[in-house]
Protein backbone atom coordinates (compact mmCIF):
# COMPACT_ATOMS: atom_id res chain seq x y z
CA UNK A 1 0.00 0.00 0.00
CA UNK A 2 1.63 3.50 -0.93
CA UNK A 3 2.26 5.93 1.01
CA UNK A 4 -0.45 9.36 1.00
CA UNK A 5 0.59 12.48 -0.22
CA UNK A 6 2.15 15.14 2.36
CA UNK A 7 -0.41 17.67 3.12
CA UNK A 8 0.20 21.07 3.47
CA UNK A 9 0.57 20.62 7.08
CA UNK A 10 2.35 17.72 7.14
CA UNK A 11 5.72 16.63 9.10
CA UNK A 12 7.67 16.08 5.73
CA UNK A 13 7.32 19.94 4.78
CA UNK A 14 8.90 20.72 8.48
CA UNK A 15 11.79 18.87 7.61
CA UNK A 16 12.00 19.27 3.92
CA UNK A 17 12.18 22.83 4.23
CA UNK A 18 15.23 23.24 6.58
CA UNK A 19 17.41 20.45 4.75
CA UNK A 20 16.85 22.77 1.20
CA UNK A 21 17.65 25.65 3.18
CA UNK A 22 21.14 23.68 4.74
CA UNK A 23 21.66 22.99 1.28
CA UNK A 24 21.14 26.49 -0.37
CA UNK A 25 23.15 27.55 2.61
CA UNK A 26 26.03 25.66 1.78
CA UNK A 27 25.92 26.34 -2.17
CA UNK A 28 25.86 29.94 -0.88
CA UNK A 29 28.90 29.43 0.53
CA UNK A 30 30.86 27.50 -1.43
CA UNK A 31 30.18 30.29 -4.38
CA UNK A 32 29.90 33.57 -2.78
CA UNK A 33 31.83 33.53 0.30
CA UNK A 34 34.66 30.98 -1.26
CA UNK A 35 34.95 33.16 -4.08
CA UNK A 36 35.43 36.15 -2.08
CA UNK A 37 38.43 34.00 0.18
CA UNK A 38 39.75 32.50 -3.58
CA UNK A 39 40.37 36.40 -4.57
CA UNK A 40 41.79 37.68 -1.77
CA UNK A 41 44.34 34.75 -1.23
CA UNK A 42 44.81 34.01 -5.04
CA UNK A 43 44.64 37.54 -6.56
CA UNK A 44 46.66 40.78 -6.51
CA UNK A 45 45.74 43.51 -3.81
CA UNK A 46 43.65 46.42 -4.82
CA UNK A 47 47.04 48.15 -3.75
CA UNK A 48 49.61 46.15 -5.70
CA UNK A 49 47.61 46.88 -8.83
CA UNK A 50 47.60 50.05 -8.37
CA UNK A 51 50.92 50.43 -8.08
CA UNK A 52 52.07 48.66 -10.64
CA UNK A 53 49.23 50.27 -13.21
CA UNK A 54 51.41 53.86 -11.95
CA UNK A 55 54.63 52.07 -13.16
CA UNK A 56 52.66 51.56 -16.45
CA UNK A 57 51.66 55.51 -16.84
CA UNK A 58 55.23 56.57 -15.72
CA UNK A 59 56.99 54.84 -18.54
CA UNK A 60 53.81 55.43 -20.89
CA UNK A 61 54.53 59.57 -20.21
CA UNK A 62 58.56 58.93 -20.81
CA UNK A 63 58.03 57.21 -23.78
CA UNK A 64 56.08 59.75 -25.02
CA UNK A 65 58.41 62.61 -23.81
CA UNK A 66 61.67 61.21 -24.85
CA UNK A 67 61.39 58.42 -26.72
CA UNK A 68 64.11 55.34 -26.68
CA UNK A 69 66.11 57.54 -24.28
CA UNK A 70 63.06 58.27 -21.70
CA UNK A 71 62.52 54.31 -21.83
CA UNK A 72 65.82 53.53 -20.73
CA UNK A 73 66.35 55.84 -18.10
CA UNK A 74 62.76 55.26 -16.48
CA UNK A 75 64.01 51.07 -17.07
CA UNK A 76 67.69 51.75 -15.00
CA UNK A 77 65.50 53.95 -12.42
CA UNK A 78 62.86 50.91 -12.02
CA UNK A 79 65.79 48.42 -11.84
CA UNK A 80 67.53 50.37 -8.61
CA UNK A 81 63.94 50.65 -7.20
CA UNK A 82 62.35 46.68 -7.40
CA UNK A 83 64.64 43.99 -7.42
CA UNK A 84 62.79 42.43 -10.61
CA UNK A 85 63.22 41.88 -14.07
CA UNK A 86 61.47 44.50 -16.43
CA UNK A 87 61.27 45.17 -19.97
CA UNK A 88 58.98 47.73 -22.03
CA UNK A 89 57.76 46.47 -25.26
CA UNK A 90 55.58 47.55 -28.36
CA UNK A 91 52.38 46.24 -29.61
CA UNK A 92 54.75 43.52 -31.45
CA UNK A 93 56.70 42.94 -28.76
CA UNK A 94 59.66 44.28 -29.99
CA UNK A 95 62.12 46.54 -27.09
CA UNK A 96 61.03 50.62 -26.67
CA UNK A 97 64.45 50.78 -25.43
CA UNK A 98 67.26 51.21 -27.14
CA UNK A 99 68.47 47.35 -26.20
CA UNK A 100 66.78 44.73 -28.44
CA UNK A 101 65.56 41.85 -25.82
CA UNK A 102 67.55 38.95 -25.60
CA UNK A 103 66.25 35.57 -26.66
CA UNK A 104 65.77 34.63 -23.02
CA UNK A 105 63.96 37.81 -22.32
CA UNK A 106 61.61 37.43 -25.33
CA UNK A 107 61.15 33.67 -24.35
CA UNK A 108 59.43 35.39 -21.13
CA UNK A 109 56.78 37.19 -22.87
CA UNK A 110 55.06 33.72 -24.07
CA UNK A 111 53.00 33.35 -20.67
CA UNK A 112 52.55 36.73 -19.73
CA UNK A 113 49.39 37.36 -17.17
CA UNK A 114 47.46 39.93 -16.64
CA UNK A 115 46.87 42.22 -13.39
CA UNK A 116 43.33 40.72 -12.62
CA UNK A 117 44.31 36.80 -13.26
CA UNK A 118 44.94 34.48 -9.93
CA UNK A 119 48.49 33.55 -8.99
CA UNK A 120 48.69 30.38 -7.61
CA UNK A 121 50.01 29.90 -4.13
CA UNK A 122 52.21 26.33 -4.85
CA UNK A 123 54.22 27.98 -8.05
CA UNK A 124 57.96 28.08 -7.30
CA UNK A 125 58.52 31.06 -9.32
CA UNK A 126 56.94 34.35 -9.39
CA UNK A 127 54.85 34.98 -12.43
CA UNK A 128 55.38 37.70 -15.34
CA UNK A 129 52.46 40.09 -15.98
CA UNK A 130 51.83 42.44 -18.89
CA UNK A 131 50.48 45.91 -18.19
CA UNK A 132 49.06 47.60 -21.29
CA UNK A 133 50.02 51.61 -20.98
CA UNK A 134 46.72 53.49 -19.72
CA UNK A 135 46.20 56.02 -22.19
CA UNK A 136 46.67 53.85 -25.29
CA UNK A 137 47.41 50.22 -24.45
CA UNK A 138 47.65 48.98 -27.88
CA UNK A 139 51.16 50.97 -28.48
CA UNK A 140 52.89 49.29 -25.43
CA UNK A 141 52.64 47.64 -22.33
CA UNK A 142 54.99 47.24 -19.23
CA UNK A 143 56.78 43.81 -18.82
CA UNK A 144 57.85 42.78 -15.48
CA UNK A 145 58.15 39.75 -12.87
CA UNK A 146 56.03 40.23 -9.96
CA UNK A 147 58.41 41.32 -7.32
CA UNK A 148 57.60 39.67 -4.38
CA UNK A 149 56.39 42.16 -2.04
CA UNK A 150 52.97 42.09 -3.71
CA UNK A 151 53.01 37.63 -3.81
CA UNK A 152 49.72 36.85 -2.97
CA UNK A 153 49.96 35.23 0.79
CA UNK A 154 46.91 32.41 -0.11
CA UNK A 155 44.24 31.37 1.92
CA UNK A 156 45.53 30.62 5.38
CA UNK A 157 44.69 27.61 7.44
CA UNK A 158 42.53 29.71 9.68
CA UNK A 159 40.55 30.74 6.88
CA UNK A 160 40.27 27.04 5.34
CA UNK A 161 39.30 26.04 8.62
CA UNK A 162 36.62 28.15 9.00
CA UNK A 163 34.95 28.02 5.52
CA UNK A 164 35.44 24.54 5.04
CA UNK A 165 34.74 23.14 8.73
CA UNK A 166 33.49 25.56 11.18
CA UNK A 167 30.60 27.01 9.31
CA UNK A 168 29.10 23.87 7.43
CA UNK A 169 29.49 21.88 10.89
CA UNK A 170 27.36 24.56 12.78
CA UNK A 171 24.81 24.74 9.91
CA UNK A 172 24.99 21.02 10.18
CA UNK A 173 24.53 21.16 14.09
CA UNK A 174 21.69 23.53 13.63
CA UNK A 175 19.66 21.74 10.99
CA UNK A 176 20.17 18.84 13.78
CA UNK A 177 19.25 20.74 16.30
CA UNK A 178 16.00 21.34 14.45
CA UNK A 179 15.54 18.03 13.54
CA UNK A 180 15.51 17.22 17.40
CA UNK A 181 13.00 19.80 18.13
CA UNK A 182 10.49 18.37 15.25
CA UNK A 183 11.34 14.95 15.73
CA UNK A 184 13.11 13.34 18.99
CA UNK A 185 11.43 15.76 21.87
CA UNK A 186 8.19 15.31 20.39
CA UNK A 187 8.41 11.80 20.38
CA UNK A 188 10.24 11.83 24.14
CA UNK A 189 6.90 14.00 25.24
CA UNK A 190 4.48 11.49 24.18
CA UNK A 191 6.89 8.48 25.62
CA UNK A 192 6.72 10.52 28.82
CA UNK A 193 3.08 10.90 28.86
CA UNK A 194 2.45 7.14 27.89
CA UNK A 195 4.79 5.74 30.50
CA UNK A 196 2.30 7.56 32.87
CA UNK A 197 0.02 4.75 31.87
CA UNK A 198 2.13 2.76 34.20
CA UNK A 199 2.14 5.12 37.18
CA UNK A 200 -2.07 5.86 36.52
CA UNK A 201 -1.42 9.39 35.75
CA UNK A 202 -4.05 8.86 33.46
CA UNK A 203 -5.83 12.80 33.43
CA UNK A 204 -1.88 13.87 32.10
CA UNK A 205 -1.90 12.25 29.07
CA UNK A 206 -3.95 14.66 27.40
CA UNK A 207 -2.06 17.57 28.74
CA UNK A 208 1.37 16.64 25.34
CA UNK A 209 3.05 19.83 24.89
CA UNK A 210 2.84 18.52 21.01
CA UNK A 211 -0.56 18.83 20.87
CA UNK A 212 -1.25 21.96 19.16
CA UNK A 213 1.07 21.19 16.95
CA UNK A 214 -0.96 20.83 13.17
CA UNK A 215 1.52 18.10 11.92
CA UNK A 216 1.36 14.89 11.88
CA UNK A 217 2.90 14.19 15.50
CA UNK A 218 0.56 16.89 16.41
CA UNK A 219 -2.50 14.02 15.36
CA UNK A 220 -0.90 11.46 17.04
CA UNK A 221 -0.70 13.53 20.38
CA UNK A 222 -4.35 13.94 19.85
CA UNK A 223 -4.82 10.70 19.74
CA UNK A 224 -3.87 10.42 23.40
CA UNK A 225 -6.75 12.26 24.62
CA UNK A 226 -10.07 9.80 24.04
CA UNK A 227 -7.26 7.13 25.18
CA UNK A 228 -6.61 8.97 28.61
CA UNK A 229 -9.72 10.15 28.91
CA UNK A 230 -11.55 6.38 27.99
CA UNK A 231 -9.34 4.76 30.34
CA UNK A 232 -9.97 7.23 33.26
CA UNK A 233 -13.31 6.42 32.82
CA UNK A 234 -12.87 2.50 32.85
CA UNK A 235 -10.30 2.42 36.06
CA UNK A 236 -12.87 5.03 38.28
CA UNK A 237 -16.05 2.60 36.99
CA UNK A 238 -13.98 -0.60 37.75
CA UNK A 239 -13.10 1.48 41.00
CA UNK A 240 -16.61 2.64 42.11
CA UNK A 241 -17.82 -1.03 41.02
CA UNK A 242 -15.52 -2.77 43.19
CA UNK A 243 -16.77 -0.36 46.25
CA UNK A 244 -19.72 -0.93 45.70
CA UNK A 245 -19.77 -5.00 45.25
CA UNK A 246 -17.94 -5.11 48.32
CA UNK A 247 -20.70 -3.21 50.40
CA UNK A 248 -23.30 -5.17 48.22
CA UNK A 249 -22.03 -8.59 49.70
CA UNK A 250 -21.61 -7.16 53.51
CA UNK A 251 -25.12 -7.60 54.02
CA UNK A 252 -25.71 -11.67 52.58
CA UNK A 253 -22.29 -12.16 54.01
CA UNK A 254 -23.50 -10.73 57.42
CA UNK A 255 -27.26 -12.26 57.11
CA UNK A 256 -25.04 -15.68 56.78
CA UNK A 257 -23.23 -14.51 60.15
CA UNK A 258 -26.27 -14.40 61.44
CA UNK A 259 -27.93 -17.82 60.01
CA UNK A 260 -24.88 -19.76 61.24
CA UNK A 261 -24.37 -18.56 65.04
CA UNK A 262 -27.58 -18.60 65.46
CA UNK A 263 -30.39 -21.26 66.88
CA UNK A 264 -32.28 -21.76 63.45
CA UNK A 265 -33.25 -25.72 62.60
CA UNK A 266 -31.63 -27.47 60.63
CA UNK A 267 -34.47 -26.70 57.12
CA UNK A 268 -34.66 -23.19 58.01
CA UNK A 269 -30.72 -22.44 57.84
CA UNK A 270 -30.59 -24.66 54.65
CA UNK A 271 -32.88 -22.69 53.26
CA UNK A 272 -31.25 -19.39 54.45
CA UNK A 273 -28.33 -20.47 52.72
CA UNK A 274 -29.65 -21.23 49.68
CA UNK A 275 -30.96 -17.81 49.56
CA UNK A 276 -28.19 -15.93 50.20
CA UNK A 277 -26.01 -18.45 48.30
CA UNK A 278 -28.19 -17.48 44.76
CA UNK A 279 -28.62 -14.04 45.96
CA UNK A 280 -24.74 -13.49 45.66
CA UNK A 281 -24.89 -15.91 43.00
CA UNK A 282 -27.18 -13.10 40.92
CA UNK A 283 -24.85 -10.26 42.49
CA UNK A 284 -21.96 -11.68 40.70
CA UNK A 285 -23.41 -12.87 38.08
CA UNK A 286 -24.49 -9.41 36.78
CA UNK A 287 -21.37 -7.43 38.12
CA UNK A 288 -19.13 -9.43 36.24
CA UNK A 289 -21.45 -8.94 33.25
CA UNK A 290 -21.45 -4.58 33.74
CA UNK A 291 -17.50 -5.01 33.94
CA UNK A 292 -17.25 -7.28 30.52
CA UNK A 293 -19.14 -4.73 28.78
CA UNK A 294 -17.28 -1.43 30.03
CA UNK A 295 -13.88 -3.05 29.13
CA UNK A 296 -14.40 -5.52 26.40
CA UNK A 297 -16.67 -4.08 24.24
CA UNK A 298 -16.82 -6.82 21.39
CA UNK A 299 -17.75 -6.79 18.02
CA UNK A 300 -21.09 -7.41 17.74
CA UNK A 301 -23.27 -9.01 14.70
CA UNK A 302 -26.34 -6.58 13.90
CA UNK A 303 -29.53 -7.80 12.24
CA UNK A 304 -32.90 -6.74 11.69
CA UNK A 305 -35.05 -7.05 14.22
CA UNK A 306 -38.56 -7.27 14.54
CA UNK A 307 -39.79 -5.28 18.09
CA UNK A 308 -43.71 -6.88 18.00
CA UNK A 309 -42.78 -10.69 17.97
CA UNK A 310 -40.48 -10.08 20.49
CA UNK A 311 -42.02 -8.03 22.84
CA UNK A 312 -44.38 -10.63 22.97
CA UNK A 313 -41.80 -13.02 24.11
CA UNK A 314 -40.93 -10.87 26.96
CA UNK A 315 -43.81 -10.22 28.31
CA UNK A 316 -44.84 -14.13 28.12
CA UNK A 317 -42.14 -14.83 30.31
CA UNK A 318 -42.89 -11.87 32.48
CA UNK A 319 -46.30 -12.95 33.28
CA UNK A 320 -44.96 -16.05 34.48
CA UNK A 321 -42.75 -14.76 36.94
CA UNK A 322 -44.80 -11.99 38.12
CA UNK A 323 -47.91 -13.34 37.95
CA UNK A 324 -49.46 -10.00 36.09
CA UNK A 325 -52.33 -10.38 33.67
CA UNK A 326 -50.70 -10.13 29.48
CA UNK A 327 -53.98 -7.45 29.29
CA UNK A 328 -51.58 -5.45 32.08
CA UNK A 329 -48.74 -4.73 28.92
CA UNK A 330 -50.53 -2.60 26.60
CA UNK A 331 -48.22 -3.01 23.40
CA UNK A 332 -48.37 0.32 21.27
CA UNK A 333 -45.75 -0.26 18.80
CA UNK A 334 -46.43 0.13 14.72
CA UNK A 335 -46.59 -3.14 12.80
CA UNK A 336 -43.75 -2.06 10.65
CA UNK A 337 -41.56 -1.56 13.64
CA UNK A 338 -38.11 -2.88 12.84
CA UNK A 339 -34.85 -2.06 14.24
CA UNK A 340 -31.00 -2.75 13.34
CA UNK A 341 -29.62 -4.12 16.67
CA UNK A 342 -28.22 -7.57 17.77
CA UNK A 343 -31.34 -9.78 19.04
CA UNK A 344 -29.40 -10.63 22.00
CA UNK A 345 -28.41 -7.91 23.52
CA UNK A 346 -31.76 -6.11 22.88
CA UNK A 347 -34.00 -8.57 24.40
CA UNK A 348 -31.85 -8.41 27.80
CA UNK A 349 -31.93 -4.58 27.95
CA UNK A 350 -35.85 -4.78 27.38
CA UNK A 351 -36.11 -7.12 29.74
CA UNK A 352 -34.31 -5.37 32.16
CA UNK A 353 -36.19 -2.56 31.74
CA UNK A 354 -39.49 -4.21 31.77
CA UNK A 355 -38.42 -5.79 35.46
CA UNK A 356 -37.76 -2.55 36.42
CA UNK A 357 -41.28 -1.30 35.69
CA UNK A 358 -42.86 -4.46 37.20
CA UNK A 359 -40.80 -4.38 40.40
CA UNK A 360 -41.84 -0.51 40.72
CA UNK A 361 -45.75 -0.86 39.10
CA UNK A 362 -48.64 -0.27 41.71
CA UNK A 363 -50.91 -3.50 42.22
CA UNK A 364 -53.07 -2.61 39.30
CA UNK A 365 -50.68 -0.75 37.08
CA UNK A 366 -50.33 -1.04 33.78
CA UNK A 367 -47.21 -0.98 31.35
CA UNK A 368 -47.03 0.74 28.03
CA UNK A 369 -44.77 0.12 24.75
CA UNK A 370 -44.59 2.77 22.72
CA UNK A 371 -42.65 4.06 18.93
CA UNK A 372 -42.46 6.42 16.28
CA UNK A 373 -39.96 6.63 13.37
CA UNK A 374 -37.58 9.80 14.01
CA UNK A 375 -35.70 9.58 10.35
CA UNK A 376 -33.45 6.61 10.15
CA UNK A 377 -33.65 5.72 13.89
CA UNK A 378 -36.76 4.22 15.68
CA UNK A 379 -37.76 5.81 18.96
CA UNK A 380 -39.21 3.26 21.61
CA UNK A 381 -40.39 4.35 25.06
CA UNK A 382 -41.27 1.80 28.28
CA UNK A 383 -43.80 3.81 30.82
CA UNK A 384 -45.16 2.59 34.52
CA UNK A 385 -47.28 4.14 36.72
CA UNK A 386 -45.19 4.43 39.41
CA UNK A 387 -44.19 6.51 42.01
CA UNK A 388 -41.47 8.17 39.33
CA UNK A 389 -38.08 9.51 39.39
CA UNK A 390 -37.14 13.15 40.69
CA UNK A 391 -35.49 15.09 38.04
CA UNK A 392 -31.92 15.38 39.70
CA UNK A 393 -32.15 11.22 39.61
CA UNK A 394 -33.00 10.44 36.09
CA UNK A 395 -29.71 9.73 34.77
CA UNK A 396 -28.11 8.78 38.72
CA UNK A 397 -30.54 5.60 38.23
CA UNK A 398 -28.36 3.81 35.43
CA UNK A 399 -25.10 3.86 37.52
CA UNK A 400 -24.47 0.66 39.51
CA UNK A 401 -25.40 -0.49 42.40
CA UNK A 402 -27.96 2.93 42.17
CA UNK A 403 -31.43 2.64 44.56
CA UNK A 404 -33.73 5.55 44.95
CA UNK A 405 -35.37 4.16 48.20
CA UNK A 406 -37.75 7.11 48.79
CA UNK A 407 -38.63 7.15 45.16
CA UNK A 408 -38.18 3.76 43.91
CA UNK A 409 -37.94 1.24 46.44
CA UNK A 410 -38.33 -2.94 45.79
CA UNK A 411 -35.65 -5.69 45.73
CA UNK A 412 -32.93 -5.72 43.43
CA UNK A 413 -29.38 -4.57 43.26
CA UNK A 414 -29.70 -1.52 41.18
CA UNK A 415 -27.51 -2.86 38.17
CA UNK A 416 -30.60 -3.45 35.50
CA UNK A 417 -30.30 -0.53 33.59
CA UNK A 418 -26.62 0.03 34.27
CA UNK A 419 -26.53 -3.55 32.08
CA UNK A 420 -29.45 -2.29 29.61
CA UNK A 421 -27.61 1.09 28.81
CA UNK A 422 -24.14 -0.75 28.16
CA UNK A 423 -26.43 -3.75 25.93
CA UNK A 424 -28.27 -0.63 23.88
CA UNK A 425 -24.56 1.33 23.15
CA UNK A 426 -22.84 -1.72 22.13
CA UNK A 427 -25.99 -1.61 19.34
CA UNK A 428 -24.88 1.84 18.69
CA UNK A 429 -28.18 3.01 20.18
CA UNK A 430 -29.13 4.93 23.58
CA UNK A 431 -31.30 4.71 26.64
CA UNK A 432 -32.45 7.50 28.51
CA UNK A 433 -35.20 8.36 30.71
CA UNK A 434 -37.82 11.03 30.90
CA UNK A 435 -40.62 11.79 33.56
CA UNK A 436 -43.95 9.89 32.94
CA UNK A 437 -47.33 10.76 33.49
CA UNK A 438 -47.07 9.41 36.14
CA UNK A 439 -44.41 6.74 36.96
CA UNK A 440 -41.23 6.66 34.45
CA UNK A 441 -40.68 6.60 31.02
CA UNK A 442 -37.49 4.86 29.18
CA UNK A 443 -36.37 5.83 26.15
CA UNK A 444 -34.45 3.39 23.40
CA UNK A 445 -33.21 5.03 20.35
CA UNK A 446 -31.83 2.47 18.03
CA UNK A 447 -31.22 2.38 14.02
CA UNK A 448 -34.11 1.53 11.74
CA UNK A 449 -33.78 -1.72 10.18
CA UNK A 450 -34.02 -3.00 6.18
CA UNK A 451 -29.78 -2.59 6.15
CA UNK A 452 -28.99 -6.64 6.33
CA UNK A 453 -26.76 -8.41 8.16
CA UNK A 454 -23.51 -6.88 9.21
CA UNK A 455 -20.47 -6.87 12.30
CA UNK A 456 -19.72 -3.70 13.72
CA UNK A 457 -17.68 -2.89 16.14
CA UNK A 458 -19.20 -0.39 18.83
CA UNK A 459 -16.61 1.50 20.88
Amino acid sequence: MGLPPPGRCSLFWRLAIPVVALCLALIWLSWVWGRQLEREGQFLSREAREVLTAYARELEQNWRASGAAGVDAWLAAMRAREDTWLAAVDGRLQALGSQPLSQEEASRLTFLRGLDWPVSERSRQLPYIGIPFPTHPAEGRLVLQLPERFKPAGISMLHRLLSHGLVPGALALLLCMLLYRQLIHPLACMRERASTLCAEDLESIAACEVGPRRDDQGALARAFDPTGARLTGHVAFQRQLLRDLSHELRTPLSRLRVAAEGPLPEGALRSRLEREVEVMQRLLQHTLELAWMDTEQPPVVLEDIAVRPLWELLVEDACFESGWDASRFQCELPADCLVHGQLNGLAQALENLLRNAIRHSPPDGCIRLRGERQGERWLLCLEDQGSGVAEADLERIFRPFTRLSSARSGEGFGLGLSIARGAIRLQGGELWAEPGNPGLRLCLRLPCGGRGTAPVTTG
